[in-house]
């Protein structure tokens, strides 16, 4: 990778290793692809095939025992106080075989679906979310997926078996440096015969404090036989070389253990490799794809506690006569949380299920489920403090050491807060969807708007896109959501009308698809740095899936043996709806009447350093230092942190 400090160059090259990322094979757009053109395509998720028998009795099988272990085994309290999973803890998860929950079993382990997969996240994450990030890292993003989706059969052989087996693993990408900028990207792998020596610093490391397995990121420098680029290796945690500086500690996941390390001439052998040089950032963003599926598990777990809580508590509390739940300033919290714990719940089965089928590409399915289930769960934890009142902002030894029920409140907004950072934060998450959601506009006029295209290329994009937009905008004046009788079998009697919710996300995204081609018309290239209108245009198609998921769930469960809460699957589905509808709405408005163009003079203002005197009267406990450390190459002056779990 060559340096550059044009700040252009710079762009150019990270958009162009991004693009490069993404894959060159075409894809046909999936449920959340067709909604964002404004296709509202239910047969693609309605009605749904049944689950296979033996999965479901593999999952139940294994959700009975991981449930008691936790009930029995993992003492959350101690967790927080200690800030440390206990080494018994993990020992009897590893045999429970919960290491190796979604490793095949040809390999040694569980083999349960993406379904059963993200309950036993939920049901851990209930238990004590550190360790729901353990597992999590371990098999979301560590060693276990990237072998299994590119590792060769001799790599299969000799790492899966090891992580079914407990042998923890990390995923390491980010460096002090380098959030999402993969150009930046700082650690190398220089070929040296058929090995390669591993130089370079990985923040924000989880799991690397106790791994025995790392995938790590590193940049090789192309000569010769080597193509180079950014590639993947799995590395023995405890390879010469390899010093965990520093165990990082959080606001919250108190227990995750999440440090600093440093590489120092590591050697790997060439057979550590995971597929080609220079795929190691396809490796990467193909890992999260399904892995992102991960954090809509915790909100589920995270919004089933806040609803119990809640529930229990609004009937217990009295205030001015009569339980705090029957306030409607309360219940109104009361009906949040369980519709968007509902709605949650099936978006997180549904692009489970599309995740299993692999009939296709569902990156962006589980970037809408991550960006929506850290967005709802911060906010679900913040009801529950609100609605709890004092008692919410006290910690749960606080409140037990007084004589009162212990409920951890506040440590769940503390654990929940990381959702909308890490694996994409909720910005980058947008602009990455949004990418994918103008995919089928840029194929067919990228050229036009691209200025190191030539003319020639930009008459025949042009002609390719008359003819695609003189098919596809007429598509976007009429559907089924102008009819009244449309979506019929969703309309139940005796139960809330969800026909009518349904012709809504119809009508809506068809909308949707409007305002997109409206901008890209308006800005043309210019549309990628209008990062807050496609933010919204995101957010829109986001809780278009969220309300599409949560009707189709609530008919499943009325016509599959669950007849009896058949109509309260109705009622949780149609209160998403209506509470989403006016989020919607917002959205749509602030397209153009917002402050944006205020704020960006605002921004720049700012930075300029004009707006000092607003900061002057206060005083600034910060502890000297850099703003981001400085990482120099060679051996680290730091005892090593490494503690592997026996």
């Amino acid at each position: 990778m060559t340096a550059t400090s044009d700040p252009t160059d710079a762009e150019r090259e990270a958009r162009r290793l991004a693009e490069a990322a993404r894959g060159a094979a075409s894809r046909t757009p999936g449920f959340a692809g067709e909604l964002f053109l404004g296709r509202f395509r239910l047969d693609l998720i309605h009605p749904r095939p049944d689950p296979d028998p033996e999965a479901v009795r593999t999952g139940e099988r294994f959700l009975t025992a991981l449930r008691e272990f936790c009930a029995e085994h993992i003492d959350a309290p101690l967790i927080e106080r200690e800030a440390r999973i206990p080494d018994e803890v993990v020992r009897g998860l590893r045999e429970l075989g919960a290491f190796g929950m979604n490793i095949s079993p040809r390999y040694g382990g569980l083999g349960l679906n993406h379904v059963y997969y993200n309950r036993a996240l939920a049901v851990l994450t209930s238990a004590s979310p550190a360790v729901g990030a353990l597992l999590s890292a371990h098999q979301s993003i560590g060693v276990p997926q990237p072998v299994a989706l590119f590792g060769t059969e001799e790599q299969k052989s000799a790492y899966l078996p090891r992580c079914a087996r407990g042998a923890i693993s990390a995923f390491l990408l980010t460096e002090p440096d380098v959030g999402s900028d993969p150009a930046r990207l700082g650690a190398t792998a220089e070929p040296d015969g058929d090995d390669y020596l591993l130089d370079g610093v990985k923040l924000w490391t989880t799991n690397g404090v106790i791994a025995e397995l790392l995938v790590v990121m590193a940049d090789v420098p192309g000569s010769g036989d080597h193509p180079g680029g950014i590639t993947a290796f799995v590395v023995e945690a405890d390879s010469p070389g390899i010093t965990v500086e520093h165990r990082n500690t959080f606001m919250g996941l108190r227990g995750i253990e999440n440090g600093v390390t440093r590489f120092h001439r590591v050697r790997v052998p060439g057979g550590q490799r995971i597929g080609a040089e220079g795929a190691g950032l396809k490796i990467a963003l193909t890992t999260l794809n399904t892995g992102r599926l991960a954090v809509p598990a915790v909100a589920v777990g995270a919004g089933k506690w806040c609803l119990r809580i809640a529930r229990q508590w609004s009937a217990e509390r009295v205030q001015w006569g009569k339980p705090i739940g029957e306030h409607e300033a309360i219940g109104a919290k009361l009906s949040y949380i369980a519709a968007t714990t509902f709605a949650m719940e099936a978006l997180l089965e549904l692009f489970g299920e599309m995740a299993d089928e692999e009939r296709g590409d569902i990156r962006l399915e589980a970037a809408v489920a991550k960006l929506l289930g850290s967005e709802f769960a911060g906010r679900m934890a913040d009801e529950l403090v609100q609605l709890r009142g004092g008692r919410g902002y006290e910690t749960a030894a606080s409140l037990a050491a007084r004589g009162e029920r212990g409920v951890p409140a506040e440590q769940l907004l503390r654990d929940m807060r990381i959702n909308r950072i890490f694996e994409g934060s909720s910005e980058i998450m947008r602009l990455m969807i949004a990418r994918e959601a103008v995919d089928p506009h840029l194929k067919v006029a990228g050229a036009l708007i691209d200025p190191e295209q030539n003319f020639t290329a930009k008459r025949k994009a042009a002609l390719a896109a008359t003819g695609f937009y003189a098919r596809w905008l007429p598509s976007l004046t009429a559907g089924r959501g102008q009819l009244p009788l449309a979506y019929g079998d969703f309309r139940v009697p005796g139960h809330p009308d969800l026909s009518a919710e349904l012709r809504y996300v119809e009508r809506t995204a068809r909308r949707l698809a409007r305002a997109t081609f409206s901008g890209m018309a308006r800005w043309q290239g210019a549309l990628e740095t209008r990062q807050r209108y496609l933010g919204r245009l995101v957010d829109i198609g986001a809780e278009l899936c969220a309300m599409s998921a949560a009707c189709v769930h609530a008919e499943r469960l009325r016509t599959r043996g669950h007849r009896d809460n058949g109509k309260q699957a109705y009622e949780l589905a149609h209160a998403f709806c209506r509470q989403a509808r006016p989020r919607i709405e917002d959205l749509f408005a602030q397209l153009h009447h917002s402050s944006d163009a205020a704020d960006r003079t605002l921004a720049r203002g700012i930075l300029d350093g004009a707006y000092t005197w607003l900061e002057e009267g206060v005083l600034d406990t910060s502890t000297e230092g850099p703003w981001i450390a400085d990482t120099p190459p060679g051996p680290s002056p730091h005892p090593n942190l490494h503690r592997p779990i026996p």
